[in-house]
């Protein structure tokens, strides 16, 4: 299954908004529960051919039917083409985010056949090639769509410093219902 509830995901987000007019809640003033337009095809064919990867599924559908992000876990889901302006100055993941566009960085082989707990001796850059971000957790920790091989379509979280590179589910939708649902 690939479509989405659009209007069901959209009426959660507004509840959510509505349950947290202060944006009190971890992540909220930065994607103010707001969902950018959805992506058409023609863009994401484009994205997709001028980095050598396809999208799993879920994830595309989800750009494709529901929106280009901000609104999801974390600080907000990332945007997949455009980057999304930040209101007073630089957007905090701005290096983040080009850094998973530069030419074949994406279409690269995924490195971890296993999960990496604890502490990373190496560096990141080497760890997330074949993955694309999809949100900030804060302190350095991202949350990656990994994008090729025997992984593919699974949601991996990265905290260099103490967590390790690990799955946080099975695929992108269980991610976001993840959210949606949360209280």
């Amino acid at each position: 299954m690939t479509s989405w509830d659009v209007g069901g995901v959209r009426a959660r987000i507004r509840e959510m908004a509505a349950l947290d007019p202060g944006r009190e809640r971890f992540g909220a003033d930065g994607h103010r529960y707001e969902l950018t337009p959805r992506l058409p095809e023609a863009e994401i064919r484009a994205f997709e051919e001028s980095h050598g990867s396809d999208l799993p599924r879920e994830y595309r559908s989800f750009v494709a039917e529901v929106g280009n992000g901000p609104a999801g876990p974390g600080y907000g889901l990332m945007p997949l083409t455009v980057p999304r302006p930040e209101a007073g100055g630089e957007w905090a993941v701005d290096d983040e985010w080009q850094e998973d566009r530069r030419p074949g960085r994406l279409a690269a082989p995924f490195p971890l056949t296993a999960p990496l707990p604890g502490r990373i001796g190496a560096p990141a850059d080497a760890l997330t090639r074949g993955t694309l971000m999809l949100a900030e957790q804060g302190c350095g920790i991202f949350t990656r769509l990994v994008l090729n091989g025997p992984r593919t379509g699974e949601v991996w979280q990265i905290d260099p410093d103490w967590g390790g590179f690990v799955p946080v589910g099975t695929g992108f939708r269980a991610w976001y219902t993840d959210w949606l649902e949360s209280p």
